[in-house]
């Protein structure tokens, strides 16, 4: 199927986007394995042609045969596809597009068109809550091109808006709120903007679980889930099909979806609450909130913590790695836990690190580690990697946060929020210093750290609710036949 020319007088392919390297090719295609979804049919092995525009990893690949002309334009093809599910063996790098409906349009076959995916790529995508619309188009970015920016003035003119009946009423911040496009054959009215999240971030743990044997508790309101790492609680931006309700819900065969209650990281292992009723949530929500529900953590760092009270103040702002500071500064985020024990054990062995995929991260001394339990006062999002890291203690195998800790062990005044830091001459030069600490640091880790969600408990109505995890990795018998 050709591929529609670009033209400002029609669809608008693109209304903004950064230019992007077309994924590698994958050798094979695997099969679904969730019974929920669509039988994908195998790809042959034979010869493969993958498509520049397209996020396809095990999902998408045009198959050629002697036929086929080799000089033939593929880019303008659509290639043979079954399915995104189950995953590809990695992340391709992040592409978004932005477009906007000149006309109304069905939002299946409007992406589809416009950016050359094949429609069940695009009804995937939408599955995988990777598409989002807008009623009126948000600014573009500084980097926009021109003409993009001149299409974002025509289809937002005043006395075109105040002819669309469904933005009355409603301020233009309003009006450009996202919301997720559920359904591949949803309208669109003409002005419509999309986000469409062309590589949504996969998650590929999810298929390799055994999920029933993670849930350590069910009940009429709820279920505990030892969580694995490398999955998501509850999905994330682009992706909410590969998470742990979804997952869990499935493998308990629940007829309404199991709902989150709280977080914790990707990276993290250990308990989780997911509710099986929104009046749970509402009650959970309220204890976590009055500071009802107890967590201990179980964290393996890369050196002795003295036990006691921790304090620092996080930086609002949602962009790894969290900043820490030990001196209160206004607007900061109240970080505490407390430190109950600390005891020195063997630092993971190789084939320990090998099977649970453990970055090294480059921590100079290897031959011990320290496990320590603690008491979460405060939960903030990287709150215990953060301030471990602060003093100088990272987790092992946290890549966001053992380089930074790296980095100042060597030299003290690097950190702009470290105990020894620099004084700057000016905010501008400090905010330079902290926008190249964060450049140079940051990295989350695409596998388990050593950090685990080892208990939790409240009380509700007179009744004690107390569950604990399994037993962490790194304290796991590991055999040779686990590498295969």
């Amino acid at each position: 199927m050709p591929k529609p020319a670009a033209s400002l007088a029609s669809l608008l392919p693109q209304l903004w986007h950064r230019p992007f390297s077309p994924p590698p090719r994958l050798p094979r295609v695997l099969s679904s394995s969730s019974s929920s979804l669509l039988t994908t049919r195998h790809i042959p092995r034979s010869r493969f042609r993958s498509s520049p525009t397209t996020h396809l990893g095990a999902a998408a690949t045009a198959v050629t045969t002697a036929a086929d002309s080799l000089e033939a334009p593929t880019a303008n093809l659509y290639p043979l596809y079954d399915r995104l599910l189950p995953c590809p063996s990695q992340d391709f790098p992040p592409r978004i597009e932005h477009l906007v409906a000149r006309k109304d349009e069905v939002a299946g076959d409007f992406i589809s068109r416009s950016l050359s995916l094949p429609p069940l790529y695009v009804a995937d995508l939408i599955k995988f809550g990777a598409v989002y619309y807008a009623l009126v188009a948000p600014q573009p970015p500084p980097y926009a091109d021109p003409a993009h920016v001149r299409i974002f003035r025509e289809v937002t003119e005043p006395s075109i808006l105040r002819r669309r009946a469904s933005i009355k009423g409603k301020t233009v911040r309003e009006a450009q709120k996202t919301f997720r496009v559920t359904d591949p054959s949803q309208h669109l009215e003409a002005g419509t903007y999309l986000r469409v999240h062309v590589h949504p971030k996969r998650f590929p743990r999810n298929y390799e679980i055994d999920w029933k044997s993670r849930v350590v508790a069910t009940t009429d309101s709820y279920v505990v889930l030892n969580k694995p790492a490398a999955t998501a609680v509850g999905g994330s931006t682009d992706n909410i099909e590969e998470s742990c309700v979804v997952f869990t819900s499935r493998a308990l065969g629940l007829e309404s979806p199991l709902m989150t209650t709280h977080q914790i990281d990707n990276c993290s292992e250990g308990c989780v609450v997911l509710s099986k009723t929104k009046e749970f949530c509402s009650v959970f929500h309220g204890l976590i909130r009055e500071r009802q529900v107890k967590k201990l953590y179980l964290a393996l760092t890369t050196g002795p913590v003295s036990p006691g009270i921790i304090t620092h103040y996080m930086r609002p702002l949602n962009r790894a790695p969290r900043l820490v500071s030990e001196d209160h500064i206004g607007g900061w985020y109240l970080c505490q836990m407390e430190i109950l024990e600390c005891k020195k054990v063997p630092w993971p062995k190789p084939l320990i690190t090998k099977v649970h995929k453990v970055d090294n991260c480059g921590w100079p001394k290897q031959e011990a580690a320290y496990e320590c339990k603690i008491n979460l006062m405060t939960g903030k999002t990287h709150q215990i990697r953060a301030q471990l890291a602060a003093i100088g203690t990272p987790i092992v195998g946290d890549s966001a946060y053992m380089t930074g800790a790296i980095a100042a062990k060597a030299n003290p005044c690097i950190n702009p929020y470290g105990r020894e830091s620099l004084n700057y001459s000016s905010e501008e030069e400090k905010a330079a210093a902290v926008e190249a600490w964060v450049a140079c640091h940051g990295k989350e880790p695409k596998s388990v750290i050593g950090l685990q969600a080892s208990e939790i408990s409240w009380d509700y109505e007179g009744e004690r609710h107390y569950h604990k995890a399994g037993v962490p990795w790194w304290r796991q018998d590991v055999v040779e036949s686990d590498l295969f």
